[in-house]
């Protein structure tokens, strides 16, 4: 499992394709090895209500957050977030040219014994390379 949220301030909406976003932080996480295909999920939120610093209508920012499955090592969950982190600069690139956009990513493991899953995909996927 790695589930990646992104959540965003709304007055990015015309100037951010989210759903292209969400396609190529989906394209890294696979390209890493790291993690299953059926456990990806990439999503993104906009916040309709927010305060960012000094209260101008343009300062605009995007939280990502990666949450993933025990038993990573510290230089691969580091690995992957310098991966992510790189590529959605890239495609963010024209935001960075204003002082007006803030752009954070963390990740956390998921501690196992307080997470409980049920996820039919996997078989399908797993019969497909099997």
């Amino acid at each position: 499992m790695p589930h990646f949220n992104i959540e965003y301030s709304a007055n990015l909406v015309d100037r951010v394709d989210f759903n292209a976003l969400c396609v190529r932080i989906l394209d890294e996480l696979l390209a890493t090895g790291l993690f299953e295909t059926g456990a990806v999920r990439v999503r993104a939120f906009g916040a309709q209500a927010y305060a960012i610093a000094d209260r101008l209508p343009e300062n605009a920012f995007i939280d990502m957050s990666l949450r993933v499955g025990v038993g990573r090592s510290a230089e691969d969950k580091k690995r992957v977030g310098e991966r992510i982190f790189a590529a959605v600069t890239e495609e963010l690139a024209t935001l960075f040219e204003t002082p007006h956009f803030a752009l954070t990513l963390e990740i956390r493991e998921i501690d196992p014994d307080l997470s409980w899953k049920k996820n039919t995909i996997h078989p399908r996927l797993r019969q497909k390379t099997g």
